[in-house]
């Protein structure tokens, strides 16, 4: 990775470090908060927690994709009398799993919906009884006709969800678009298709509960967002909210899984824990984790486009739907997300989004890193090269001629004030990568070679934060205070899962109080501790709840000073010893930090239109393949990747998360396909769903940018959904150019091109010279 600026951003305030004459910690690599008990074994993940009297709960699921629940019978060989069985009938308040909707149950009652949904929930001293259990309890159903498909759920014939199968739908109209097809030279019409794609986190689901009625219930769990399963609780129990207790312990890996399916095991732990009066632990072994939990949801993109034969763009009708599955859980967030970003990194004059998310009969598909902008982008960026090749303009000029520039508006309104410039990104990747250069070359000779090279690239948007009036909803708030030892603590429901959240917050919290980073620590995340400063997603941690810690130390600050305990220079030692006086002396010292959203920023949530991100990230990547023509396997040999996502404050937690995209955006790409037998993942374990491994892996070169946003703290805008949006594009774009063959469905495997190339024929472009 290149060196970056590590000073004030211009117009900017010196931190108080720097009045001190410290050096700066953020833009440090500083060290993982919890590097080192990670480093040493003894960071305590959820199935290395045990309590006293702890028992052990399974669930029993569906075996059919649609049908009424006739009959339940509890077979021989178990002694039944020793297990705690929990239906649907054992629920004190409502049976539903609250997120956006509450229309997917905790349990089936009467009739189920997909393969895998539970029915009962089983528990026992002895986890290794469990699994006969389950296996010995025998469910009668009448069987109904189950969807799918997108295109089945579409006709109707059957219906699953509500009157027309559809969750939800959105529509942005900017412009005229029906009469810029007159005024085109060209039109060019495309369809493009992305997989389900499996999270494949280290850690697998899992939680502890224990009740009881004085103390109320308290869960402990892997996952991302304790105040959602917090409220998902309180619904299902009907418990006050203060009688709930949601704790984050260490969790290895969550890419959106563990948003919304902590929810539904946290509620199957405690409804458990509530009837046998003990503690309760329930741990999915990894083929449960795959075939039970949500997936990234596959899409269908459909666009036509008006363009002129100099490159210039008029118009934009795109068709955007995504499989939702059983359930709405957040599929109209999702959606929201991949409307909004479907038209790219470029300037439309006239555009026309529609989208919908549609019901299936396969498991509910909920949170996935990038959260539906990496299927909308995946299919703008393909449609890109091939407009080009329909007008015959070079990929990359094309893209210069569009790209959404300072004053021009996004497909929702949103003007650019950003001092963006798409074409230097685009120009630094050019030269780094040496596109140009490789591309005529391999261009010239894949004529006669066995193993064909090709060279593509993708440039795109992402909006940090939640969407329009997302954060305004939230109303966050986070936290600082200090211990009765001195301790400075940040005070955050934001979780840690290997991104960085604990080290980024210290940072930002130590430089805001001019003090060492080893003096500032995490309190832990735990609803009865920690305010809620929303859910740890949508790239929004650095940049929202960043700028409220940096708040909230400040607050602390002055109120030390006010109090005369402090002068306008200090040490670290100084500093702690003045909040351990104040904390003997007048009790609590802590200050908070509420959310207040940036006076230019307005949305219209029933029109659509608006400022739909207070900022966007922007990146180009370039993906170089090989493509072995006797194999059909591609494999990436170097991958190029230039961002601007506001201030970098960790350059080693930076580039990890750009790596780590681009490698989870090679597997969605190429070979990460999820087998649906009727609904049911036929694939669910590590030996054929295919992950890429180190070796699949190229050098990925890391590039920053830094234009600092004003209300991020010190700069940051959002960086760990951004790399999933590029590499899929960039990586067919280049097979596309390998083989002089469009191919537009992702995952593309060895087989997918074998059988496309046997055809000899291309897909066409459907261009139409007017």
């Amino acid at each position: 990775m290149e060196a970056f600026r590590s000073f004030s951003r211009p117009g900017e305030p010196p931190s108080i470090g720097e009045y001190l004459g410290k050096e700066r910690i953020v833009g440090t690599p500083a060290l993982r908060k919890e590097g080192v008990a990670k480093v040493r074994g003894s960071a305590r993940y959820i199935d290395d927690i045990s309590f006293p009297g702890m028992i052990f709960g399974a669930t029993v699921r569906s075996s059919i994709a649609r049908g009424r629940i006739q009959k339940i019978e509890f077979g021989e060989g178990v002694i039944w009398d020793e297990f705690i069985v929990v239906s649907a009938k054992d629920i004190p308040g409502e049976n539903a799993i609250a997120l956006i909707n509450k229309d997917w149950p905790c349990l089936a009652a009467d009739r189920v919906n997909h393969p895998e949904e539970p029915i009962l929930l089983l528990a026992h001293p002895d986890r290794h009884l469990l699994p006969k259990a389950v296996a010995a309890v025998r469910i009668e159903y009448e069987v109904l006709p189950s969807v799918h498909s997108m295109e089945e759920s579409e006709r109707g014939d059957v219906i699953v969800w509500g009157a027309d199968n559809v969750f939800k739908k959105f529509l942005i109209d900017n412009g005229n678009v029906d009469a810029a097809w007159d005024q085109a030279d060209f039109i060019v019409e495309g369809e493009y298709t992305t997989g389900a794609q499996e999270h494949l986190y280290i850690d697998n689901n899992g939680a502890i509960a224990a009740y009881t009625p004085d103390e109320g219930l308290t869960i402990w769990g892997s996952m991302q967002c304790p105040f959602y399963a917090h409220k998902s609780l309180v619904c299902l129990t009907g418990l006050p909210e203060d009688k709930v207790r949601i704790i984050q312990v260490e969790t290895g890996g969550a890419f959106g899984g563990k948003e919304d399916y902590p929810s539904m095991i946290g509620a199957h732990a405690a409804l458990l824990a509530m009837k046998s009066g003990r503690p309760v632990k329930i741990m999915y072994d990894r083929m449960e984790d795959m075939v039970a939990t949500t997936k990234r949801h596959p899409s269908r993109t459909r666009i036509r486009t008006a363009v002129t034969k100099e490159g210039k763009l008029l118009a934009a009708d795109i068709d955007f739907t995504t499989d939702g599955g059983a359930y709405s859980t957040l599929s109209a967030t999702v959606l929201s997300r991949g409307t909004i970003h479907a038209g790219g990194a470029y300037y439309w004059p006239n555009i026309r989004v529609r989208s919908k998310a549609l019901a299936t009969n396969c498991p509910p598909h909920g949170a996935f890193r990038g959260f539906g902008a990496p299927q909308s982008l995946f299919a703008m960026e393909r449609h890109m090269d091939r407009v080009a090749s329909a007008i015959g303009m070079s990929p990359e000029e094309l893209r210069r001629r569009n790209f959404l520039r300072p004053g021009l508006a996004t497909a929702t309104g949103q003007k650019i004030s950003e001092d963006v410039n798409l074409e230097h990104l685009l120009a630094r990747a050019l030269t780094i990568s040496g596109y140009s250069a490789k591309r005529e070359r391999f261009s010239r000779e894949n004529i006669r070679a066995k193993k064909k090279k090709g060279i593509g690239i993708a440039a795109f948007l992402h909006g940090s934060g939640f969407t329009g009036s997302g954060e305004r909803y939230l109303n966050s708030v986070a936290g600082m205070d200090a211990t009765a030892e001195g301790k400075l603590r940040v005070l955050v429901s934001s979780t840690e899962f290997g991104q960085g959240t604990n080290t980024i917050l210290c940072q930002i919290a130590a430089e805001s109080l001019g003090i060492d980073y080893d003096a500032v620590e995490m309190a832990p995340p735990d609803t009865g501790i920690v305010p809620n400063s929303g859910p740890t997603v949508a790239s929004r941690t650095s940049m929202i709840v960043g700028k409220l810690v940096h708040s909230a130390a400040i607050g602390l600050r002055q109120t030390l000073q006010a109090s005369g305990l402090l002068g306008e220079s200090w040490t670290t030692p100084e500093f702690c010893e003045a909040a351990k006086t104040h904390v003997a002396k007048y009790g609590a010292l802590r200050s908070d930090s509420r959310y207040e959203p940036p006076v230019d920023v307005h949305w219209d949530d029933q029109t659509y239109r608006g400022e739909a991100y207070a900022a966007y990230a922007w990146a180009v990547y370039v993906a170089e393949v090989t493509v072995d023509m006797l194999t059909y396997g591609v494999t990436v040999d170097d991958f190029v990747a230039v961002q601007e996502v506001g201030r970098v404050l960790n350059p080693t937690l930076a580039t990890g998360q750009i790596e780590g995209g681009v490698a989870q955006g090679i597997g969605y790409a190429l070979y990460e396909k999820v087998q649906w037998e009727r609904g049911r993942m036929a694939n669910g374990q590590m030996t054929n769903y295919i992950i890429p491994t180190s070796q699949d892996i190229p050098p990925i070169r890391v590039f920053f940018e830094e234009m600092p946003f004003g209300h991020g703290a010190y700069g940051a805008k959002g960086i760990g959904e951004l790399p999933m949006d590029g590499p899929a594009p960039a990586i067919l774009n280049a097979v596309s150019h390998a083989t002089d063959t469009d191919f537009n469905a992702i995952p593309l495997l060895a087989e997918d091109i074998c059988l496309r190339l046997a055809l000899r024929q291309t897909v066409p472009v459907e261009a139409v010279a007017v």
